[in-house]
């Protein structure tokens, strides 16, 4: 094996995938298609732009990002240096400023002497090279019919949708509050109440606006954990309200009572300039998302900087493709990392990244490959997304992938605070035993 390595995508699993390796003293070719050819949601060339949330999830080690993000600090992690680097206020949630996040992490990737930034699309993998394949959710439509022919059998596919977000000066400050749910993390978001009477109108509008329709041969099939707005209401009439809209853990300090309904804003950026709207990923036309979002009290004159949007999100079969290891069982020397692996999430997508970076390396140093133990987040997700039987969805980190403790704890956080300590502790021994 060559000491080159190729690493195809610059998105977060693909920059976790190029750092580890080049850190690592190999040399890396790491190639992205933009700004040669963008793709539907993309507005930027930066490395590791996000295009979702501005959030990394929950920084308590009592949630799966928590713990996760954890041992990926532990890994030496790109992403995680980034977001301490570019931190904005989220709650208990690790929310970045995604222009200082995307910067941050293009000035290190290219800047790293052992990194060699090829700005061009691949349309066929290179299946005589050590590669991996962190293309994301936003595959070309070249690359995914080669990826199909590659694995032997058609590429699963689901909608994701895209939150808008609007300028905070256009926001009408007297129709809410400030506040975080339960108390945690201050005033980090801003709360737009509604009465009983608004989120009816709300509602039914949402029901009656037009949406943005999939091409004929394509089949909308979405993650249960990121239903665009409009597809929960049509679930009933109080979805919403045990959703995105929840007022639980609330409290309107001007009234002292818990409000009907509740939108919640969360700061974009570090000087707080910009808000997205939390939970509303949506696939409604443009017009239609300023006349119904407008009917929110506190966006009567809002201003959005961006719409929402749908695109296709792209996953491969992994339990049917894919060891453990991350390569494929049939080409070895083919690695995938991220979404497209079919974990769920911005950390999951890095955590893979840097697996899919050890191992990579190990094969062509002629090592044997490694997994993390089934008690860290990182090796039981692997392990699920690569054994599971029947049809893969996307999955989450999440405290049910972990084996049980050995004696039985009854309180759920204390239950949650042992399982953390002990996958902390074995990613420590499992980092140690790689000599990094």
């Amino acid at each position: 094996m060559k000491d080159r390595i190729f690493v195809i995508g610059g998105g977060l699993a693909g920059c976790e995938a190029a750092w580890r390796l080049a850190q690592s003293g190999f040399r890396v070719v790491l190639y992205e298609m933009r700004p040669q050819r963008m793709t539907p949601a993309h507005r930027t060339d930066k490395l590791a732009e996000l295009v979702c949330s501005n959030t990394l999830g929950g920084t308590e080690l009592t949630t799966g990002a928590g713990l996760l993000k954890a041992e990926m600090s532990l890994l030496g992690s790109l992403v995680v240096e980034s977001a301490k680097e570019s931190r904005v206020p989220a709650g208990g949630a690790l929310g970045v400023d995604r222009n200082l996040f995307a910067d941050y992490i293009t000035k290190r990737i290219e800047k790293h002497p052992n990194i060699e930034v090829r700005r061009e699309e691949i349309k066929m993998v290179p299946e005589d090279e050590v590669v991996i394949l962190a293309t994301g959710p936003l595959t070309s439509e070249e690359l995914t019919q080669n990826i199909r022919e590659l694995v032997g059998y058609d590429t699963l596919y689901f909608y994701d949708a895209i939150s808008p977000i609007v300028e905070a000066e256009s926001v009408d400050f007297n129709k809410g509050f400030w506040g975080s749910r339960y108390g945690k993390g201050g005033e980090d978001y801003f709360n737009c109440v509604l009465t009983e009477e608004e989120y009816r109108r709300f509602y039914e509008e949402l029901l009656k606006a037009e949406k943005v329709q999939p091409k004929d041969f394509e089949k909308a099939v979405h993650f249960e954990g990121c239903l665009p707005i409009e597809e929960m209401a049509q679930r009933g009439y109080q979805t919403l309200l045990f959703g995105p809209m929840k007022p639980v853990g609330l409290t309107d300090p001007r009234t002292g009572k818990q409000p009907f309904a509740v939108v919640q804003l969360r700061r974009e950026n570090r000087e707080g300039t910009l808000l997205s709207l939390v939970g509303f990923q949506t696939k409604l036309t443009y017009p239609e998302q300023k006349r119904v979002f407008r009917l929110i009290p506190c966006l009567r004159n809002a201003v959005f900087v961006r719409l929402g949007s749908m695109h296709r999100n792209t996953f491969i079969q992994s339990n049917r493709v894919l060891t453990p290891f991350l390569n494929m069982r049939k080409r070895e020397n083919i690695f995938f990392a991220g979404q497209i692996t079919g974990v769920e999430g911005y950390v999951a997508s890095s955590a893979t990244g840097i697996l899919a970076g050890i191992n990579a390396g190990r094969l062509v140093e002629g090592k044997e490959l490694v997994v993390p133990p089934e008690e860290t987040m990182l090796g039981s997700l692997v392990r699920y997304i690569t054994t599971k039987e029947g049809e893969l969805q996307p999955m989450n980190p999440v405290f049910g992938l972990l084996p049980p403790l050995e004696r039985r704890v009854k309180d759920k956080r204390r239950r949650k605070e042992l399982l953390a300590e002990r996958a902390l502790s074995k990613m420590r021994e499992w980092v140690e035993s790689l000599g990094a």
